[in-house]
Parts: C-alpha cells; sequence; structure tokens
C-alpha cells in the first residue's frame, strides 16, 4: 500500500505542476508571420489569438483575397508554434507520458 500512496502522491504533484505550466502557457505568447512580415500573428500558447499586425503596404481592396490568405498563412503558422510549445512544456511535467484527460 506505500506504494500506491507514493504513486498517488505523485501524481497530484504532477497535475499541480500541469495546472501551473497550463496558467504559464495561457500568458505565453509566440509570434509568427506571412508575406515576408507582411502579416503577423501572435498566438498565446493555450491555443488563442492575442492580435494581428497588418503592413499597411499590403491593403489592397482590389486583392482582398490575397490578404486574407496571408492573414490566414500567419494565424495558422502562430497556432502550430504555440502547439508545439505547449507541447514541449507539457512533456517537460510528464516526462513524455501520454496522459488521457491531461489537456494534451
Amino acid at each position: 500500500m506505500a506504494g500506491l500512496g507514493k504513486f498517488l502522491k505523485q501524481a497530484q504533484k504532477m497535475q499541480e505542476e500541469m495546472t501551473k505550466v497550463q496558467e504559464a502557457l495561457a500568458q505565453r505568447e509566440v509570434e509568427a508571420s506571412s508575406g515576408g512580415g507582411a502579416v503577423k500573428a501572435v498566438a498565446r500558447c493555450d491555443g488563442s489569438i492575442a492580435r494581428i499586425k497588418i503592413d499597411p503596404k499590403v491593403v489592397d481592396p482590389k486583392d482582398v483575397e490575397m490578404l486574407e490568405d496571408l492573414v490566414l498563412g500567419a494565424v495558422t503558422n502562430a497556432l502550430e508554434v504555440a502547439k508545439k510549445t505547449q507541447t514541449e512544456e507539457m512533456n517537460k511535467v510528464t516526462a513524455g507520458m501520454s496522459l488521457p484527460g491531461m489537456g494534451m
């Protein structure tokens, strides 16, 4: 029984550490761009978008589709970086274990 108690204590500690990491990730921001930096997207590592910056030089009312593509590219890239960062940080806590229901 002592082994089970120790395991449960370790699991609780891991859960507490994961909660702290998730809270920190919700504040951590990453940036990605498209169009050579013409459109920048900033994402938080909890999967939300913080802001988008668009260089006024790429705003062409006659080519809205290009701007849409640039925005989509920047946002997609930012979310990929955020997800990678989230996975890396959570793996530090879980030592790479795949734990169902643990936010991964």
